[in-house]
């Protein structure tokens, strides 16, 4: 029996996750399990990527100690973010994270040099400051001489094991530095940036295999003779993937630190509209096009847990919530104020105040304000997605951890108006799973494992229990307000 081992790394925390296929249903367990997270060094907040290896071959030393001595391995991450490689193979310093300040002008000046809409019409991929394209645009000129390869984290991660580069399609597509059009570098956004082709890994898509693990430059781990699957290497991409959609007719949402809004493609739409609306066209699996929304999830509610020293758990949160009254304030949850402030809660009461609203002072409504507005946000980005793809949306699935959320679950039915099928919750490690079984033809397609998916996890449904038409109509007024006031 095939064992398919899932290292799934998020910006909190990152696990290994061991995967078989028994009687027509997959088996999913926790093999390891560890923190993540960026601390300011050299004046810059980056992840420790030495730290990031050690616990994955601790993870692969664990499933060979299980009983397991032969395996697949695939690896997903989060995006944008990448090891600069010199000619040795090594890292030059650990990575830059996303959020970090660097990038905060990054697009200001880059409009200097070429329109947005002409960027996005090229790339169809939204607007971020820290996409890579931002990033490496205010990179270190003499750094940037002396690099040898530019590999996103997955990749890097898969290079230490095998000693092979590739650049995954699914993750290359965030750079905002592939031509939507040639399927490749776009030639002009390199030059722009001052980035030769010759610096990126060849690319390759996701279900490809990378080459086996290299245990003899790991002596010091007892380890699994193991097969390194390319997946959808893009966390999003996999948990896509994850998703027991069927037919045409549905949306999901990758719910976690980010919330993702989206369908399934066959054509990205880099139209002025969807310029306008800020939604992105990154590749998936087999040659579809995630068309999708950045919505900042729960992030909101992990820095203020995180304030409070997490004296009260998620559920707990969630729990206070839904005892405190409803929409008692409007935030936009994608104001670049809440992107990573010092202080989650005084950036929202700040928020609240500059809007003249009622300020949330303790946790319930704290925590009631991020998912009244979450799911606000929801359902005004599902409208839009509806009128963008010309879809009528039956079915929204909300995948990831924030899955577990059955009060915002529950509120999110309400205000979008729609049947809501939340889970799988470890669908980001499913649909890594399921990239390595079409890779080592253990299933014929995705859409057969989505099949085998649907029978192998239970999920939760959820139906509209009141007309919230109002509030979201007051709600989406408010953002229009606060649009021509910027």
């Amino acid at each position: 029996m095939k064992t398919f081992i899932a290292v799934d790394i998020g910006a909190s925390s990152g696990r290994l996750m061991k995967s078989q296929l028994v009687d027509g249903k997959m088996t999913l367990e926790e093999v390891h399990r560890f923190k993540n997270g960026f601390r300011k060094v050299d004046g810059h907040e980056r992840w420790d990527i030495q730290a990031l290896i050690k616990e994955l071959l601790t993870g692969l030393e664990k499933v060979k100690k299980s009983g397991i001595k032969e395996c697949f391995l695939g690896i997903d991450t989060w995006a944008v973010d990448y090891c600069l490689v010199d000619k040795n193979g090594d890292c030059l310093a650990d990575p830059i994270a996303y959020r970090d300040s660097r990038t905060d002008q990054a697009i200001n000046e880059f409009q200097k040099k070429m329109s947005l809409e002409t960027l996005y019409a090229k790339t169809g991929i939204q607007l971020q400051p820290f996409n890579t394209i931002f990033q490496l645009f205010v990179e270190n000129r003499e750094t940037l001489a002396t690099v040898d390869k530019i590999l996103l984290i997955p990749d890097f991660l898969g290079y230490v094991l095998t000693g092979k580069m590739v650049t995954e399609k699914t993750n290359a597509s965030t750079t905002q530095l592939l031509n939507v059009a040639t399927e490749t570098w776009d030639d002009e956004l390199l030059d722009l940036i001052g980035v030769s082709k010759e610096k990126f890994a060849p690319l390759v898509e996701a279900g490809s295999i990378l080459g086996q693990l290299q245990s003899d430059k790991f002596t010091n781990y007892d380890l699994p003779q193991t097969t390194v699957v390319t997946v959808a290497t893009h966390d999003t991409a996999s948990a896509v993937i994850g998703a027991p959609g069927e037919g045409e007719d549905w949306s999901y949402i990758s719910s976690g630190t980010w919330s993702l809004l989206g369908t399934e493609e066959r054509q990205a739409n880099a139209s002025k509209v969807a310029f306008q609306e800020n939604y992105t066209n990154e590749w998936g699996a087999n040659h579809t096009i995630r068309f999708l929304k950045n919505i900042m999830g729960m992030w909101l509610i992990q820095e203020v847990a995180r304030q409070q020293e997490y004296e009260y758990s998620y559920a707990k949160l969630a729990d206070m919530a839904n005892q405190s009254p409803s929409f008692q304030q409007f935030i936009d949850v994608n104001d670049s104020s809440f992107l990573n402030p010092e202080n989650m809660i005084i950036a929202i009461q700040n928020y609240c105040k500059e809007t003249k609203q009622i300020v949330p002072e303790t946790p319930a409504e704290l925590a009631r304000c991020i998912y009244d507005n979450l799911a606000l946000c929801y359902a005004t980005e599902l409208e839009k997605l509806q009128e963008l793809t010309h879809k009528k949306i039956d079915v929204l699935h909300i995948v990831g951890g924030g899955s577990n959320n059955k009060f915002l679950n529950q509120l999110t039915a309400n205000v979008a108006n729609i049947k809501i099928i939340a889970g799988p919750s470890e669908a980001t490690a499913i649909g890594n799973v399921v990239m390595q079984m079409v890779a080592s033809q253990t299933v014929s397609s995705i859409s057969q494992a989505r099949h085998v998916i649907g029978r192998s996890f239970a999920c939760g449904t959820y139906k509209p229990q009141e007309n919230t038409s109002d509030v979201l109509t007051a709600y989406k007024k408010f953002l229009r307000e606060q649009t021509k006031k910027q």
